[in-house]
């Protein structure tokens, strides 16, 4: 009899999710589509983390459970809290069942990630080659940078969208199933114009991917999908597994959702975990529809239990929270009620003007610090990143360290892009991108040379021996040698992988100290990338793992080093998804910023900022501050102008909002901060109005 002593710090909820289906007769469990709505807070990391062990505790291979993610680590977290939760229910000292975690359940990752490693499986099914290469989202604008130009497009008269742009609409278009005339009007309509020529320039980029055997981040889902319309091919891979789980659903887009149940038509084993109240990224596609329509997608319908009992905030909090969600037209309704009990009620405070809302924070922060509150366990998060530029410059003034989530992400690196695009070229000769880099790195080699190389590598069936019949520049001749013997030897396939990433950086580092100033301060991420690559098997598996989920960190970004011994966090709501702070404040909660200005056309994408000031209010654990200014001043106006707008009260805070909330405001403390007239004892009286009087 398998042991329930996993089920025991569970609530009812919980359990309930969990313990989902029935053991089947030997061993293994079957179960029928479950929607798990876990709201802010209420613990569903660990829910489905325990669902995996109960699975494994009832005789489920662990090789035959898919585990779906959005980022590699929630894959990692998931794997080591299944794992630790079936060693103590079955109080496995050294391993055993529990070890099988570890070992076996190994389809655990991100959808593209296994998309990947899908499609190198059934590559013969789909007429592609199985050593394709997987190019980031620069790569893939500069690839659609080129052929733009290319086309004649750059050199139109009247503006063609810029690559970052054609990308975006490319990327909208696949991952939404849209056609691109209704994504043009409905996401880009300023490009609604060129539908012919992106039309010309989307087939060029497919036909040029293909040309090069790469995969771009669209291309892992879009082949899947197709992959599993064909039934033989759908059937095949939904026998691999028992047993489907995913995270973070309301996040998934159309084609995941479609994948999702061409694997389990009839959701058998398919369980589901998320929260529509946190779907906040339609601009990347995602669909709230998917996790709203779930249950009904299946016959009969599908299981849902609603998790609602919060970990994280206090109940005032989540009064605030709940009650605006209560006026959300559309959703999966639950009432969040706090473990910890009761506490201070949010407030709103009303400022003046921007000037006085960043004197507000920087108070409040130092205050709070002064009553032993660490800097980093305060936030202040914002609609747009811009949202906090004269917060900035007044935390730099108090001398208030700070961190602000996003920048430039590793492998925009320029470094770090020129030695990954070694390995590339070596894992793949048709990878013109990387080879078209490559090549430039040598003195001498511009974008003419390489191209004739590009093209004797071509004639010569892409075989690296080809390129000794290239004549390069007297001052590349040297390293041009050097290359074609390195890249010959990386593509040996008899060549270990350990080791690679040292040759290649061996080959790079002259080049490496010409073209950048203060070189030294790079080498950090050189040695971070070599340090990486001896975490994974082979080489095309380390290509492909960090392109798809790289570090988010680089030197470039570095300022100088400091020994601070905390910092405030300042973050977009969007990259604060998922954390959580003792005290938060949110600027700006006016309409404009709640909701975007760029929302108001549509009702659907109004919800949607409603949720994301849910996400904002519910990241608080024990104090939130709601902040709304007054007064805008305008741009482009000189630096002693005064022309301004007053925000209006954002719609979302309500009447029965409001009541949820402690009504404060705030007028600065540049004025008063010294000792008053009063206080020192100066009597000091004017009549104004005799002097009013004598002028006339």
């Amino acid at each position: 009899m398998p042991t329930t002593a996993h089920l025991d710090k569970l609530n009812g909820p919980q359990r309930k999710a969990v313990t989902y289906g029935e053991p089947l007769p030997e061993k293994g469990y079957a179960s029928g589509p479950l929607l798990i709505v876990a709201g802010a807070g209420t613990g569903k990391t660990d829910t489905l983390a325990h669902r995996v062990a109960h699975l494994v505790i009832h005789g489920v291979d662990p090789a035959r459970i898919l585990l779906l993610t959005f980022t590699r680590r929630a894959a990692g977290e998931m794997r080591r809290r299944a794992h630790e939760i079936t060693k103590q229910a079955l109080n496995e000292a050294l391993g055993g069942v529990s070890q099988q975690i570890a070992q076996r359940l190994t389809w655990a990752g991100t959808f593209h990630a296994i998309g990947g490693r899908l499609l190198r499986h059934y590559a013969a099914h789909l007429q592609l080659d199985p050593h394709f290469t997987v190019i980031d989202r620069a790569d893939s604008a500069d690839l659609m940078d080129s052929l733009r130009q290319e086309l004649g497009f750059a050199a139109k008269e009247q503006r063609f969208p810029r690559k970052e742009t054609c990308l975006q609409v490319y990327s909208n278009r696949v991952n939404t199933c849209a056609s691109l005339k209704d994504t043009l009007e409905r996401h880009y309509p300023w490009c609604a114009q060129w539908e012919e020529g992106l039309t010309q320039l989307y087939r060029a980029y497919v036909q040029a991917k293909q040309r090069s055997r790469v995969l771009d981040y669209d291309d892992l889902l879009l082949y899947w999908h197709m992959m599993m319309q064909e039934p033989r091919l759908a059937q095949h891979i939904g026998a691999h597994f028992d047993h489907v789980l995913v995270d973070e659903y309301q996040d998934t887009n159309l084609l995941q959702a479609q994948i999702l149940h061409a694997l389990k038509p009839d959701g058998a084993g398919l369980a589901v975990v998320g929260d529509d109240a946190q779907a906040i990224y339609s601009f990347r596609a995602a669909a709230v529809e998917n996790i709203l329509g779930f249950a009904e997608r299946f016959k009969p319908r599908a299981e849902v239990v609603t998790l609602a009992q919060n970990y994280r905030s206090i109940q005032p909090v989540l009064d605030v929270a709940n009650m605006l969600m209560a006026e959300a037209p559309r959703q999966h309704r639950k009432y969040l009620l706090a473990v910890r009990g009761n506490g201070a009620r949010p407030r709103l405070v009303t400022v003046d003007e921007l000037l006085t809302q960043a004197d507000y924070v920087c108070s409040e922060v130092l205050r709070r610090r002064e009553a032993n509150l660490p800097l980093r366990r305060q936030a202040v998060l914002f609609r747009s990143a811009s949202h906090s530029d004269i917060l900035e410059v007044e935390l730099a003034k108090r001398k208030i360290p700070f961190v602000k989530y996003g920048g430039l992400r590793f492998l925009e690196a320029a470094h770090i892009k020129d030695l990954l695009g070694v390995l590339r070229w070596a894992d793949n000769p048709r990878n013109t991108l990387a080879g078209f880099r490559v090549i430039q790195l040598l003195p001498g080699m511009g974008p003419v040379n390489a191209r004739s190389a590009l093209g004797l590598l071509e004639s010569g069936g892409y075989s690296f021996a080809a390129l000794r019949g290239f004549t390069p520049p007297q001052s590349a001749e040297i390293g041009w040698r050097r290359l074609i013997e390195l890249l010959r030897a990386l593509s040996d396939p008899e060549r270990p992988w350990p080791g690679q990433v040292n040759m290649a950086r061996e080959w790079y580092r002259p080049h490496f100290e010409r073209l950048y100033e203060h070189f030294h301060t790079r080498l950090g991420d050189l040695d971070q990338l070599e340090h990486l690559s001896g975490q994974y098997a082979s080489r095309e598996r380390f290509i492909t793992e960090l392109t798809l989920d790289p570090p988010n960190a680089t030197s470039d970004l570095s300022g100088r080093p400091t020994l601070e011994e905390d910092y405030l966090v300042l973050s977009t709501i969007h990259s604060a998804k998922g954390m959580e702070w003792d005290t938060v404040y949110v600027l700006n909660v006016v309409d404009g910023s709640f909701p975007s200005e760029f929302a108001t056309g549509r009702p659907e994408l109004i919800e949607e900022e409603r949720r994301l000031l849910y996400v904002a209010m519910t990241r608080a654990q024990n104090e939130l501050a709601l902040i709304a200014p007054l007064k805008f001043h305008l741009t482009h106006q000189s630096r002693q102008g005064d022309s301004h707008v007053y925000g209006g009260r954002s719609r979302f805070l309500t009447e029965k909002v409001l009541k949820t909330l402690e009504a404060v405001a705030f007028q600065g403390t540049a004025l008063g901060s010294g000792e008053s007239l009063a206080d020192s004892g100066a009597a000091v009286s004017v009549d104004v109005g005799a002097r009013l009087r004598e002028m006339w």
